[in-house]
């Protein structure tokens, strides 16, 4: 591999330092950061990546049928890469270029992680400098940080390229073998990646758990309880709360805990559980109505709580997603900005370190802000979370060797980005500051019942005596149950002794129903990838951002919802190629990248195995690589992959304009004749399709497909459907019979290759059927053939204008309209398409266009105000469809969600997406080109593969 042509000595050249950064948003302040330290100092960026494997299509014409051919990677000869420059930025590497010409130095300052290291070695290999080339990193964008990075500048390390290499070779190999055998067996436009497949399947199975779930059903009783006279404190007497039933005759009542996901009571040796129905609680409800009851113990033990790690990429994202509302994407994406522009330190790493600058800043604040007593006498440290932390940097905080508090900066940033840089701080102080002091009380108290049986209840709580960092911030939590929520509740217990009188009233039984596993949400699920250490957390982002761009996961409110097209696919992998869908090997992955990051292990090697597969001697005996696994694979049938059983008689199939369900053809029926068949609603998650539901949705289903009759022009029968985009009419063309095709193909003429073999005949294209949708007025069960013909027949010829140009009437997206070349006006009906005449039509034209917008329509859906911008959301119908706005931001309604059943979650979520993008970059207007003389061209340059020292 390439290496720095110079070695680092720790001075600075003089002269011209050119200065390559990734992003141009913090090129400017680096800028103004060095040239405070000396001149010289030239800043450009890269604008991200410039080199990339290009797709097999955009190969050279002489390297499609070469070892490069079928990855744009040599996988015989070493997995050797073949690079070429993005087209858009081979104008980026040319001023580079330009800029390297009469430089001194040239410092290569992409970020600190294996991707920037990767950056830097391709912008080394494109631009081949002359002059000394250095590698520097900064942590955060400040003048302290500049400065450290200038005293820290270093080599190029390879072996943290090798590993990026490697993840980047490994995902071509996986993504471009795996993906065709799902766009065969599945459909088109899917992919299978290697963390993405994984992080699919935990949706899935949760999903799959959920829908194996069976409710159990235990009741309890419940009472609000008063502190009788007599008691020691007399200002506990007249004190009530609440209390839920503990023991009945000395036997544990049993609560949601203890009941298995199949609705059985759990069995635990020596111990029994009361199981009470709805007769048993509300008897002894009954029975203990003014009951006195006695306290039978009072316990009180100590309660510490220490602070959270600061933020590493994993968490800030979960818990942007718990307290800010933030999908994965809009918070890496606003981290981003925060740390390019000098707010906080590096956002992509695993480690919980603070540097002693940063461990001091956040003490002063402390004390500052809450007193000395918040802070411990010694600072605070924190062991990394798992053997594969990256402890290079520090965890995310705010940048600088002195923090600016929230109220410094709220004026100079954006909503979205204060609340990101309020919660970075809050956790960063917090971290430094002195436990959470307290205790946790029990109260027991029982009475007899007057069937004799003796029941007792309990109440705790937990009472925060000292509330240390809990001042500055409290962790966020993902789903819990209705029982963590009332035993973590804060409360304080009225004061009473052993033997001490209570009353009783109101007493109520109460019924409750265990619950399905939660679903993931992007905290939950990212918190569950980095457990299991697949991935890394900087790409946990994209991963979350990809299932649900290639439809594999929804989201509803904060829920992560699995579709059947990735049941399908998840199906698929399990059964045949499990072992890159297994949770372990793809942890395993992730731990041998980091080996090749430290010099541990060769990548080339490595590859080999994944590929190839392993020798008989090695470490992995007898494992089959991947190419093996997808040669062997035998026959997939694609019917079965997209078939999951409802009941015993209902199939859910899993189709091209997604999902439905099918039973059998009923006894009698004729052969080859369509099986009743009814469409899933997109809305109905998977858990919620029930045999009863599925029943329901057969006896509501309307007929997906009618028979209108003959078109006596071509013989084709034609039908109504109610399709994904609407109902419409279509003509049914026959498939050719084995008599007709042979003559078709007799009848072609032979053609010949250049070495005089003949070309094999290929077989007709199949012929497109017409289809037209039915108007507004039609509907599938009363359509008639007569009006199909002419829904087919369109566009309508109406006739010309006066100088021969022709007008056409048709039926569009936004409505029937008239058409003269590129001239389009709207008609006020759709029966117009059929009546209106040319000389109506040249009327038409003789007016002037209509540009305005005409009357504004009402919302189609209202919420309320918008977290971040505080104004009032809504949806509207727009030119190009539906689009959600706040009057400020707007942003297009996903494809396939209905506008109306759009929460208001989901409402905020996309406006916050959209502003996280920032405005689309505006286009320099176009240059009229000198009149000059062309040069004399050149050949094209050719982009060789990458070659190794």
């Amino acid at each position: 591999m390439t290496t720095t042509p110079a070695s680092v000595t720790g001075s600075v050249p003089q002269g011209k330092k050119l200065v390559i950064v990734e992003s141009p948003a913090k090129s400017k302040s680096i800028a103004k950061y060095l040239n405070a330290v000396g001149e010289g100092w030239v800043v450009d960026s890269s604008v991200g990546h410039i080199r990339d494997l290009p797709k097999p299509s955009d190969l050279p014409a002489d390297m499609k049928k070469g070892p490069y051919g079928k990855f744009a990677v040599d996988t015989e000869h070493g997995f050797d890469p073949y690079y070429v420059v993005h087209p858009d930025k081979k104008k980026k590497v040319t001023e580079l270029k330009r800029e390297l010409k009469d430089a001194e130095a040239l410092y290569l300052a992409t970020d600190a992680d294996r991707e920037g290291e990767a950056i830097a070695w391709h912008l080394l290999d494109t631009l081949k400098p002359k002059v000394p080339v250095y590698r520097m990193t900064f942590g955060e964008i400040t003048k302290e940080g500049v400065q450290r990075g200038l005293q820290n500048i270093r080599d190029l390390d390879t072996h943290l390229v090798d590993a990026q290499e490697t993840r980047r070779i490994l995902d071509r190999l996986f993504g471009y073998e795996l993906s065709p055998v799902l766009w065969r067996k599945v459909s088109r436009g899917l992919s299978a990646g290697r963390v993405q497949s994984v992080a699919t399947r935990l949706v899935v199975e949760r999903e799959r758990e959920r829908m194996a779930f069976v409710a159990a059903q235990y009741w309890g009783v419940e009472g609000t309880f008063t502190v009788a006279e007599g008691a020691q404190a007399a200002d506990a007497v007249g004190a009530s709360f609440t209390a839920r039933l503990s023991t009945v005759d000395g036997e544990r009542v049993a609560t949601g805990r203890d009941f298995d996901d199949a609705g059985r009571l759990k069995s635990a040796p020596g111990k029994k559980v009361a199981h009470l129905d709805a007769a048993a609680a509300t008897s002894l409800a009954e029975g203990l109505r003014g009951a006195d009851f006695t306290v039978d113990a009072v316990e009180d033990k100590p309660y510490t709580r220490r602070p959270a790690a600061p933020f590493t990429t994993s968490t800030m994202q979960q818990e942007a997603s718990r307290k800010l509302r933030m999908s994965s994407r809009v918070s890496m994406q606003v981290a981003q900005r925060l740390y390019e522009n000098g707010y906080i330190t590096y956002m992509r790493t695993d480690s919980v370190n603070l540097s002693q600058e940063a461990i001091g800043a956040a003490r002063t604040q402390a004390a500052e802000l809450y007193g000395s007593d918040a802070v411990p006498a010694q600072p605070r440290t924190y062991a990394k979370r798992s053997e594969n932390a990256q402890e290079a940097h520090d965890a995310i905080r705010p940048a600088g060797d002195s923090f600016r508090t929230p109220a410094q900066v709220r004026n100079e940033l954006r909503p979205d980005e204060f609340r990101l840089y309020e919660l970075i701080w809050k956790r960063t102080v917090a971290s430094q500051m002195a436990d959470a002091k307290g205790y946790t009380a029990t109260l027991r108290f029982s009475a007899q019942a007057k069937d004799g049986r003796t029941a007792q209840f309990a109440a705790s709580g937990t009472v925060i005596t000292f509330k240390g960092f809990l001042d500055a911030y409290e962790e966020g939590k993902d789903a819990e149950s209705e029982e963590e929520r009332a035993e973590a509740r804060d409360r304080r217990l009225p004061q009473v002794a052993e033997g001490e009188r209570l009353t009783g009233e109101p007493i109520e039984a109460t019924g409750h129903e265990t619950s399905p596993p939660a679903r993931y949400t992007e905290a939950s699920i990212v918190a569950e990838l980095e457990r299991r250490e697949i991935g890394r957390p900087s790409t946990y982002a994209p991963t979350i951002s990809t299932i649900m761009d290639r439809g594999y996961v929804t989201k509803r409110g904060n829920a992560l919802v699995p579709s059947w097209t990735a049941f399908a696919v998840i199906g698929l992998l399990e059964d045949y190629f499990s072992r890159y869908v297994d949770y372990d090997f793809t942890a395993r992955m992730e731990d041998d990248l980091d080996r090749i990051a430290a010099g541990e292990l060769a990548r080339e090697a490595w590859l080999q195995t994944f590929y190839f597969g392993a020798p008989a001697s090695g470490a992995e005996k007898g494992m089959d690589g991947l190419q093996q696994v997808v040669e062997n694979l035998g026959d997939i049938d694609a019917r079965a992959v997209n078939s999951l059983p409802i009941t015993e008689d209902i199939t859910l199939r899993v189709g091209q304009y997604g999902p439905y369900l099918e039973k059998p053809l009923p006894a009698g029926a004729e052969e080859g004749s369509t099986p009743p068949r009814a469409n899933v609603p997109e809305d109905l998650a998977p858990d919620e399709l029930t045999p009863a539901k599925a029943e329901e949705l057969f006896a509501t289903a309307k007929p997906s497909e009618r028979a209108l009759g003959t078109d006596p022009e071509t013989g084709h029968a034609v039908v109504a459907k109610d399709g994904r985009y609407g109902p419409y009419v279509t003509e049914v063309i026959p498939e050719m019979t084995e008599e007709q095709l042979q003559a078709w193909l007799d009848a072609q003429p032979t053609e010949y290759y250049k070495n005089g073999k003949p070309k094999p005949k290929k077989k007709p294209a199949a012929q497109k059927p017409r289809t037209g949708s039915l108007f507004k007025s039609m509907a599938v069960d009363t359509v008639t053939l007569e009006q199909a013909l002419q829904l087919m027949s369109l566009p309508r010829i109406v006739g010309a204008d006066a100088e021969g140009e022709v007008i056409t009437a048709q039926n569009g997206r936004f409505g029937p309209y008239l058409k003269k070349g590129t001239d389009s006006r709207s008609l006020e009906s759709e029966d117009q398409i059929f009546s209106i005449t040319e000389d109506q039509a040249r009327e038409v034209y003789a007016q002037p266009k209509q540009r305005g917008r005409g009357t504004a329509k009402p919302p189609l859906a209202e919420f309320g105000e918008d977290p971040v911008s505080g104004k009032r959301v809504t949806v509207k119908e727009g030119r190009f469809g539906p689009y959600v706005t706040d009057g400020v931001t707007n942003i297009t309604v996903p494809r396939g969600r209905v506008p109306e059943e759009l929460t208001a979650e989901e409402a905020y979520q996309l406006l916050a997406d959209k502003r996280a993008k920032g405005p689309a970059p505006k286009k320099a207007p176009a240059r009229k080109p000198a009149a000059t003389k062309a040069p004399a061209k050149k050949p094209a340059a050719k982009t060789t593969p990458r070659k190794r020292a």
